[in-house]
């Protein structure tokens, strides 16, 4: 059974300004506005949680977070430009074009009757809108990393939880119980991967301990929301070593479940070998400040579960067009009891995955159509990386290519080798004719995926 009180006692420590590096010169201008603005009011102000943690370890926060002793009420009374958002939680946002400051109020970890702090019978938190004092707020967060307070009026950094010595040990270490935590909140499971992919940290032991055993707890949270999560997880620069910790931490199984059984079923690892380099191709271009549609991270996240769901399907008899279709659709539901992957996503996903097997159509028609398809060149990088699976890809990828740039040669010399082989000629999938009376169909035999795959 998990400790009835789960969370230590604080004990603070004050880190005067030439112990760390954080500076006013790297924090937001507005993130200033608001933390002097709370002081000049008479309220305690503090740059808190991730953006302390990041400046600690010499990154570049994104967000900028404060907490004060005021009440949201408050705040929306100090600024104009503020909006109170949230039920679960109530949170102030002070909007600044862009850029929005959030601010929270202090939050206690005991319910005073008031209705404002409900809990499942599960130990998930419901709703958390009993305010406290700083010292309770720091041992309510969820790591000892995110419960650091920057100190406005002092240039000081709080710690209440021994954070500052994590920080400096590259720990990611929940604040009391681990299970209890948990079970408060299951996504911090994925958190304690995703930040220690981020930062580079270690997920100390005991944190890492009741990971594969409390792993189904996620099903409990909002699909909505575990798709976000999903994004913070692969489309933030970090997506290799991401999928690595979830793989080492047992949440693959629970999160991705039927991509997770069919890396463990494809004996020659081809398909693992093809999506850590999808994944790393998205790190790169997250680095380079390059777009990444979620459509093509999601294609690449479940390609094994529709490679396994295809061969199934054919080995059933099931028609090459059709077995791709069904096997598309079953996996897009059967994804989708776990994650909320929205329609605008999911579609052009089972396009990439569908027109994969045109590419080996080559009639100058067919080749002119699939260039103009609007899913053509997310499908062709799709292509790309399935050369780290097999390399039978190779000459698919350079024909291709050489027809991007020079369509009309491309699909004419192609033409010439088509009419000599009668299989080429005919070459319909019926992929993209529907509607099409088909006037004949040659049996083709069952269009390959990747070998070994």
């Amino acid at each position: 059974m998990p400790d009835q009180n789960p969370l230590p006692n604080p004990t603070l420590r004050v880190i005067p300004r030439d112990q760390h590096n954080v500076s006013r010169r790297d924090i937001s201008p507005n993130a200033l506005r608001v933390l002097y603005r709370l002081r000049d009011a008479g309220f305690g102000a503090y740059l808190v949680g991730g953006a302390v943690r990041d400046l600690l370890v010499g990154g570049s926060p994104k967000d900028f977070d404060v907490a004060t002793d005021a009440t949201p009420e408050e705040v929306r009374q100090l600024f104009r430009n503020c909006r109170l958002i949230g039920r679960r939680f109530r949170l102030a946002h002070v909007v600044f074009g862009r850029e929005i400051i959030e601010v929270a109020t202090f939050r206690s970890n005991s319910d005073d009757g008031s209705g404002d702090r409900e809990t499942h019978e599960g130990g998930r938190l419901l709703r958390d809108n009993v305010y406290g004092t700083i010292e309770e707020d720091a041992v309510r967060r969820d790591f000892t990393a995110n419960a650091l307070y920057y100190a406005i009026e002092d240039f000081s950094v709080r710690d209440y939880t021994g954070g500052f010595e994590d920080v400096r040990n590259r720990l990611m270490r929940l604040i009391g119980d681990p299970e209890t935590r948990y079970r408060e909140d299951p996504v911090r499971m994925l958190r304690a991967v995703r930040l220690s992919a981020k930062l580079g940290f270690e997920v100390e032991a005991a944190t890492a301990a009741p990971i594969p055993v409390l792993a189904p707890l996620l099903a409990e949270s909002a699909p909505a929301r575990l798709f976000e999560e999903c994004l913070k997880l692969f489309l933030s620069g970090h997506a290799v070593d991401s999928f690595l910790g979830l793989e080492r931490h047992g949440l693959l199984a629970t999160l991705l479940p039927e991509t997770a059984q069919a890396l463990r079923a494809n004996r020659s690892g081809a398909l693992r070998r093809m999506l850590l380099e999808g994944l790393a191709g998205t790190d790169r271009r997250v680095a380079n400040g390059e777009p990444v549609s979620p459509a093509f991270l999601f294609a690449l996240l479940l390609w094994p579960a529709y490679c396994r769901a295809l061969i199934t399907l054919q080995s059933q008899g099931v028609h090459a067009v059709e077995a791709q279709r069904r096997a598309a659709d079953r996996v897009t539901v059967h994804q989708l009891g776990m994650i909320a992957l929205p329609r605008r996503f999911s579609g052009p996903m089972q396009e990439i995955w569908l027109l994969q097997s045109r590419f080996s159509l080559r009639q100058r028609k067919r080749v002119m159509r699939m260039l103009s398809h609007p899913r053509f060149r997310a499908a062709y990088d799709f292509l790309g990386v399935r050369l780290a699976a097999s390399s039978e890809h190779a000459d698919d990828v350079e024909f291709w290519r050489e027809a991007q740039l020079d369509p009309e040669h491309a699909g004419l010399m192609q033409r010439r080798g088509a009419d000599a082989d009668p299989d080429l000629a005919d070459g319909d999938d019926g992929a993209g004719d529907e509607g099409r009376p088909r006037k004949r169909r040659r049996r083709r035999r069952g269009a390959p995926v990747a070998s070994g795959e």
